[in-house]
């Protein structure tokens, strides 16, 4: 092959990367920069996340979606946050004692700011109402009053006892009564008898004592038939007057409250419900002088002070609410018990409220993978934004779980804005399965994985960098620090006119950086300790490599890096292990024989090969019955695997290298050793880009390095991956001094080309290859294999149309 064409395909090292150099950056350090409060190229999801913020219509809820890293998570707290402080404070809630159900407390709405003072006036009520009772009731004047009601009482009471007790000495019989009864007894010379002395009596005489004093308790009986009625008197005169007394009492320590408070309706309201409930507590709570002061305290509290749901301050603005764990007490609240004896019980005062509480009249910000995983939580969510109520229960009541006496709190108007935060995936899911995830999030921001260069990009990277120093307490970063780390973000993003949008990764080398800095003692980061980072975390990362690459020196795993051989290249592959992606070389091998088996992917026959794999297989099938195989049937039995593969492989970007040593098989023609290969084909031949192509390079190029290059050796990639090159300085020093080679090819041909040394034919007007050239070689091959399969003693046209149908039942086969 002349050398004049493969110094066509090779590549210039200016073409495999793209350097950032300091003279780009017109500052000495990242001092000398303003913060950057915004996030790196991604335009289109602020724009997005801007429309759903103000967007007010139902509905319009957020999804935001990206990969982690992208700073989507930062950006959108930070923007909510300052959204929020221009937006109205929401209101205060607060749970009050429902006096006729208390088993359904009802809710207080307050003006933001003024939660906290409530509560802090009702606890001083109650101090002042323990100061006030039970003294109040130990005034001369209410003693008076009650005394006037007893006496009277008393007075009726004695009166008609008087009347018996005039008729008892009427008849000799004295009338004896203490507190609780009333008894007669027999006289006699004005003395009362004990039982010796009235049994001596004659019994006509004690006949008529027991006549007389069975007459006088009838007659009382008739006296104090009123008694009963008397009592619902002094009681009822008695009630009022505590009423009276209590009302007259409260009054000075209720109308400030009232005052105070009379614009908010509610308030007002339940002041004066609390009244009412006041008239009966005081007196069993504070007029019980059994019952200590604390105790009374406690009492009162649990009847009146109002239970917090949230409070805002006055000019805080609409709050911002981050739950990191989503389960469904801490969104919806949950109804706390007690246990006394045995038996739980709960209150008003055991409301506990959960983040829609607290972000109810702002934004509420939720982690999708972890909302998805909680039980009950999507559907609750669902039906509070549907009704805009957020109501607190607890889901195992609905499942019977729960057999305790429970409360049900009045709801909660809701009005938010919910963001979630998630994958792609996830998203998409959520669409196809649940039509109501449409209808309540609107609004997609999508956050990219790349950041196109333009003008202000490199700027507002170097201010990225400023703010997150800043951020963490780290030292500044010189203009070549930078320009080192706007080349490993244009390596993560695998483009040169690009920069990776995986701030996080970023950010932790970094973070790596400068902690080599401060071990230094230096003042500044320079380049230098970007790349000790580097290295240290390629070394801490890089035992799988290393073994690898030892097992292929030491000759366990079979790789040439010189010489020829048919049927055999150097495929690349990329293992990902942990955070840490490298690319390790592959033998592909491939063998035909005459049969009419076709291709076989040995791979997918094992169950090795995933379905991009066997994609890749099955195109180059197209593409030899296209390209070889047009006037005869592509009738032949071969088998490609990827050698010393043991576990699963995926992608299509081997197809390249399997097609060739296909070729290199039917030809009968060796390959160069010293190369490796990848690219993924279509059907025509062309050959496309495929991913980790820097990984792949470079794991190639330290097995090169370790056996010593020889000027010789290097890879082959798609010319469409051109532009995703970053690859490793020490590539790029060898590649300088033409130690090492890249190549870049847009079709088979060509890479067969460079594989063989030698030009492969291309077809001709009449659509024939040149005698002798590979591609005819080929098609000579595969045109004698056919006709192994043709009986000899059937015309051609009968063979031709048998072979085709042998050919249509291995496609039905394969497919």
């Amino acid at each position: 092959m002349p050398e004049t064409f493969a110094a066509s395909l090779r590549l210039a090292p200016d073409a495999l990367t793209r350097p950032f150099s300091p003279s780009q950056f017109l500052f000495d350090t990242t001092d000398d920069l303003e913060p950057f409060l915004g996030v790196l190229g991604q335009e289109r999801a602020v724009e997005a996340l801007q429309f759903g913020v103000a967007m007010p219509r139902h509905g319009y809820n957020v999804y935001v979606m990206g990969e982690p890293g992208t700073g989507r998570f930062s950006f959108v707290k930070r923007y909510l946050q300052a959204e929020g402080k221009r937006m109205d404070t929401p209101a205060d809630w607060v749970y009050i004692n429902n006096f006729d159900e208390s088993r359904e407390p009802r809710v207080l709405q307050l003006p933001s700011g003024t939660a906290g003072d409530f509560i802090d006036d009702i606890d001083k009520l109650i101090e002042n109402l323990l100061a006030t009772f039970p003294a109040v009731f130990e005034h001369p004047s209410y003693q008076q009053k009650k005394s006037a009601i007893d006496r009277a009482f008393n007075q009726r009471y004695d009166k008609a006892l008087d009347v018996i007790e005039k008729l008892a000495l009427e008849h000799d019989i004295a009338l004896y009564r203490d507190s609780t009864n009333i008894a007669f007894t027999p006289m006699k010379d004005g003395k009362s008898m004990d039982e010796a002395e009235f049994g001596q009596l004659p019994d006509a005489e004690r006949e008529r004592y027991h006549q007389d004093i069975t007459a006088l308790e009838e007659r009382l009986n008739d006296e104090l038939s009123s008694l009963p009625q008397w009592k619902r008197e002094s009681t009822n005169q008695l009630r009022q007057l505590n009423e009276e007394t209590i009302r007259q009492a409260l009054q000075p320590l209720l109308a400030p409250l009232s005052e105070k408070y009379q614009a908010i309706a509610g308030v007002e309201a339940y002041l004066q419900a609390m009244q009412l409930d006041l008239l009966r507590t005081v007196v069993e709570y504070l007029g019980d002088e059994a019952r200590s002061e604390p105790q009374a305290r406690t009492l009162l509290e649990e009847q009146y002070v109002p239970s917090l749901v949230v409070g805002h301050p006055s000019q805080g603005g609409a709050p911002m609410v981050f739950e990191s764990h989503p389960t469904f007490d801490n969104l919806f609240g949950r109804i706390e018990y007690s246990a006394d004896q045995g038996a739980l019980y709960t209150s008003y005062r055991q409301l506990r409220p959960g983040a829609l509480h607290r972000a109810n009249g702002g934004f509420l910000v939720l982690e999708a993978e972890k909302l998805f995983t909680e039980p009950f939580v999507w559907e609750a969510l669902k039906r509070a934004l549907q009704t805009n109520q957020l109501k607190m229960e607890s889901p195992l009541v609905e499942l019977g779980r729960i057999a305790t006496v429970s409360l049900n709190p009045e709801v909660v108007p809701l009005k938010l804005k919910i963001i979630i935060i998630g994958s792609r995936q996830l998203y998409y899911m959520l669409q196809e399965a649940d039509p109501d995830f449409q209808e309540m999030f609107r609004v997609l921001v999508d956050f990219d994985e790349d950041i196109p260069l333009h003008d202000d990009c490199l700027e507002q990277f170097s201010q990225l960098l400023k703010t997150r120093t800043s951020e963490e307490k780290m030292a500044p970063l010189t203009a070549a620090a930078v320009a080192r780390l706007a080349t490993y973000s244009a390596r993560l993003a695998e483009h040169q006119g690009r920069l990776s949008a995986r701030i996080g990764d970023l950010f932790q080398l970094l973070s790596e950086a400068d902690f080599i800095r401060s071990l230094a003692k230096d003042s500044v980061t320079d380049a230098g300790h970007i790349e000790r980072a580097l290295k240290a975390k390629e070394t801490r990362t890089g035992r799988v490599s290393a073994r690898i690459l030892d097992d292929i020196l030491a000759g366990i795993i079979l790789i040439d890096t010189e010489g020829a051989a048919i049927g055999r290249c150097n495929g690349l592959t990329v293992l990902q292990v942990g955070d840490s992606a490298f690319g390790v070389p592959a033998r592909i091998s491939a063998t035909v024989y005459p049969g009419a088996s076709g291709i076989v992917d040995i791979e997918r026959e094992v169950n090795l090969g995933q379905p991009i794999h066997s994609k890749g297989v099955m195109i180059l099938t197209g593409y030899l019955g296209s390209r070889y195989a047009q006037e005869f049937p592509l009738a032949i039995s071969a088998s490609i695997a990827l050698e010393q593969s043991y576990g699963y492989v995926d992608g299509d970007s081997a197809s390249l290298g399997e097609v060739c040593t296909l070729i290199s098989a039917l030809s009968r023609t060796p390959l160069k050793q010293c190369f490796a290969i990848t690219g993924s084909i279509n059907q025509f031949g062309e050959v496309q880009a495929v991913g980790g192509v820097n990984e792949k390079i470079e794991g190639f190029f330290r097995l090169c390095q370790a056996r010593g290059l020889n000027g010789e050796q290097g890879v082959i990639v798609p010319f469409a991956n051109v532009t995703t090159l970053m690859l490793d300085e020490q590539v790029l020093a060898a590649v300088r001094e033409e130690r090492f080679h890249v190549y870049a090819v847009r079709h088979v041909d060509e890479a067969m080309a460079l594989l063989v040394g030698e030009p492969v034919g291309e077809l001709d007007q009449e659509g024939a290859f040149p005698d002798g050239s590979i591609n005819a070689r080929v098609v000579e091959r595969l045109r004698d294999i056919a006709e192994m399969d043709m009986p000899a003693e059937e015309p051609a046209a009968s063979t031709t149309l048998a072979g085709k149908a042998m050919g249509s039942s291995r496609g039905a086969e394969q497919g």
